[in-house]
């Protein structure tokens, strides 16, 4: 079966929207609530966060949601427990309409992120196998070594159709920029700049010069560029220069505290989105 990563870019190649959540927040119970109303509303590629005690590469705001998603008791088990009927199909019916996302139907790419330790703790092995068996298309582990994924688990994420997705940065050299990309085959993630995610907003003259950097280099995968993006304006800017954008602060900003969480999502796309949500 083709990995929905692949599926989603070879269909789609401008103008791509991911979202990153924190499973567990606000309620411990949200996570299938959030995927049905992001896709329901045009993203279309989701990240789940797996809440971490030392997420390196989180600012403040997913630090936060991720300490609440501890608190609420959130755990990859558990996690693993809520996705485990998100890919299986209801009956057919010739005279139904079909329906928008409800559980069981949702197409989306969706991607795993969270940090090595607690993966390993799962077992690596037993992490990509009950994966891909939810549907999970890919996974982001920012602090995974480069060699140490090729040397010991690239094997695991090929046997079980996952795609291990990496982050570049403005700082990372060109080599190892084409060394991703060799061993690469869903997407690149650009971190937009040197810094955790949510700590700046707007796309400056550095980071525009980066990105066309990176847009010389012709790499074979696609690029998707994060943190940093915000609003419609930033998603816009960022779509210039790469596939798509991936939003996260300030998606979690948006639904801390809802009281009416079906419509602050919607409400947050279609700030993103505009004219193309689909609410």
């Amino acid at each position: 079966m083709e990995n929905r990563i692949n599926k989603l870019f070879n269909s789609k190649k401008k103008n791509i929207l991911s979202v990153y959540f924190t499973a567990g927040f606000p309620n411990l119970n949200d996570t299938l609530t959030i995927i049905q109303e992001l896709e329901n509303s045009g993203v279309d590629m989701i990240e789940i966060g797996m809440p971490f005690s030392d997420p390196l590469a989180d600012g403040p705001t997913i630090q936060r949601s991720s300490e609440i998603a501890l608190e609420n008791g959130m755990t990859i088990k558990l996690l693993f427990g809520q996705l485990k009927d998100i890919r299986i199909n209801p009956p057919s019916n010739a005279n139904a309409i079909a329906p928008p996302f409800s559980r069981g139907n949702s197409e989306l790419p969706l991607v795993l992120m969270g940090y090595l330790n607690p993966v390993l703790q799962y077992g690596m092995e037993n992490f990509c196998k009950d994966a891909s068996a939810l549907g999970i298309s890919g996974v982001i582990i920012p602090d995974l070594p480069l060699q140490e994924y090729l040397d010991e688990y690239k094997s695991i994420f090929e046997k079980h159709n996952l795609k291990n997705i990496f982050l570049i940065t403005p700082q990372t050299s060109e080599a190892r920029i084409r060394l991703i990309d060799e061993h690469s085959s869903g997407f690149i993630y650009m971190v937009s700049s040197a810094s955790t995610t949510g700590a700046k907003s707007g796309i400056g003259a550095d980071q525009e010069l980066y990105f066309k950097r990176i847009q010389s280099m012709a790499l074979k995968n696609p690029t998707v560029i994060g943190f940093g993006i915000s609003d419609n304006k930033t998603f816009s800017k960022a779509c210039e220069s790469a596939n798509g954008a991936i939003i996260g602060s300030a998606f979690i900003k948006a639904i801390d505290g809802s009281k009416d969480l079906k419509k602050d999502i919607k409400d947050f796309v279609k700030g993103i989105l505009g004219e193309r949500a689909l609410v």
